[in-house]
């Protein structure tokens, strides 16, 4: 369900931004290629290349065979969303918005994604990165952080400003909190605008109809500890989604 998910988020985020941002700046949705990572494998298509350039004539009887096609097997590859802040007179990005799947968490994919983040700290423009996978290589800008509070968090948010490149703002969430209301960067002076996550993934959740398709009497998909199975039990049956 995740590309789903992630294209609703990056939706419901923007439409969240965007009356806050009016009429100075403009929030788009730009988009980029990655490969196609699902299950631990890699998803396969095939491209034509070119064809045989003699064919060797056979017959079966009477009936001819067909002459094949020679192809490739390639990786797939799919588009992913992201925000980009706009200053509407110039067109100059602002601010890039990365909410995280899990191509930018392995393989070639995280590659990229690494050598994108770097180069957007060579910019003037602030990075803002939402990670809320709990799998996958550490990616976020936020992977260099030590003694990262509270320990049992499960999601990660960071902030990385324009002139401030050394400093680093943080927002570690456990499974059992909301996620936050945080703050957002425009080009000084302007203030910053407000992201509240948690009402963006209820919207999300709402629409996608999630609840119709999530089985909550299963354990969740990805390792739990004892307390956070204990809590999120307890909890789901709170709200009457496990029996």
């Amino acid at each position: 369900m995740w590309p789903d998910v992630h294209a609703s988020l990056i939706t419901y985020i923007r439409e969240a931004l965007q009356p806050q941002i009016r009429p100075k700046y403009v929030a788009r949705i730009g988009e980029r290629l990655q490969l196609a990572y699902a299950g631990g494998s890699y998803v396969r298509d095939v491209m034509l290349v070119k064809r045989l350039k003699e064919p060797a004539p056979m017959l079966v009887g009477a009936v001819p065979v067909a002459d094949p096609q020679l192809v490739e097997i390639l990786d797939e590859a799919y588009r992913e969303p992201f925000i980009e802040i706009i200053a509407r007179e110039t067109g100059e990005i602002v601010t890039v918005l990365e909410l995280l799947s899990p191509a930018n968490k392995v393989g070639d994919g995280r590659e990229h994604y690494l050598q994108k983040q770097k180069d957007l700290l060579n910019t003037e423009v602030s990075l803002v990165e939402i990670d809320l996978l709990s799998y996958g290589q550490e990616t976020v800008l936020a992977r260099n952080a030590a003694n990262i509070e509270p320990p049992d968090w499960r999601y990660r948010i960071n902030v990385c400003r324009l002139r401030q490149r050394h400093q680093l703002e943080l927002y570690a969430i456990p499974l059992r909190e909301r996620l936050p209301a945080f703050r957002i960067p425009l080009r000084p002076p302007d203030e910053d605008i407000v992201l509240d996550l948690t009402a963006v993934l209820h919207r999300t959740y709402d629409v996608g109809s999630y609840d119709l398709l999530i089985d909550y009497n299963q354990p969740p998909p990805v390792p739990v500890t004892e307390a956070e199975a204990a809590w999120l039990d307890a909890w789901l049956r709170e709200q009457g989604a496990r029996t």
